[in-house]
């Protein structure tokens, strides 16, 4: 008897422990599913929120040099309506506009995980800025004519560094953990024991030295006297 309530202890045991290493993983996939869910990643909105601070930058800028250089009404009729590439800020304000179309179309909207679209914005950001200041005449024009050129540069590298180093890694990472466990849940029912049916539980037959003995006593009268 005491080896058999052991044994069914030990079962029981083996139960619990298979149903508690299970509950953190069964946790970890709803948190997973629940990831899954949102229409876009936390790493990737922030990406998007830095690309659109990108566009307002840039506009706010241009806005203030249309005011300092003699009323927006005035200059925007100088830098948009008689546009010249040589003396106008209206450009770097389109490449601006530019990046934030193309990048929040790939990578908010159609959820692109390459880094081909930020390449694009990047490489014609780049060319396009460093062209305009060697040809034009925007060192001359004051501070703005360094500002705004340089600002716009380093945005679109930060833009490039935060997609490839933080997004795309992080997704990436996130999925090949969320495989993992669900590889892990589905082999958790293979490797612990189902439960117990009733057929497990049986009295052990009736030893050979017992049934000797009362053998014995119905053979013996003077043993069943006294």
């Amino acid at each position: 008897m005491e080896s058999r309530s052991s044994s069914v202890d030990s079962r029981l045991s083996g139960r619990g422990a298979g149903s508690i290493s299970t509950t953190p993983l069964s946790a970890r996939v709803e948190s997973y599913e629940a990831a899954e869910k949102k229409c876009i990643s936390d790493v990737r909105r922030t990406f998007c929120l830095f690309v659109t601070f990108d566009l307002l930058f840039i506009t706010l800028l241009w806005i203030i040099e249309l005011n300092v250089n003699g009323g927006i009404e005035k200059q925007l009729d100088k830098e948009v309506l008689h546009y010249d590439y040589h003396a106008s800020f209206f450009d770097i304000f389109l490449l601006a506009v530019f990046r934030f179309a193309a990048l929040i179309l790939a990578y908010a909207v159609c959820k692109l995980r390459h880094w081909w679209a930020i390449a694009i914005t990047t490489a014609v950001s780049s060319a396009f800025l460093i062209v305009k200041v060697i040809l034009s005449k925007l060192l001359s024009q004051g501070a703005f004519g360094y500002l705004l050129p340089i600002i716009s540069f380093v945005l679109a590298w930060i833009e490039t560094w935060l997609l490839d180093f933080k997004v795309l890694p992080q997704e990436a990472e996130d999925d090949s953990r969320y495989q993992s466990i669900m590889d892990a849940t589905q082999r958790a029912p293979l490797l612990h024991p189902g439960p117990l049916s009733d057929g497990q539980f049986y009295s052990p037959p009736e030893s050979v030295a017992d049934s000797d003995e009362e053998l014995d006593d119905k053979h013996d009268p003077e043993k069943g006297l006294i």
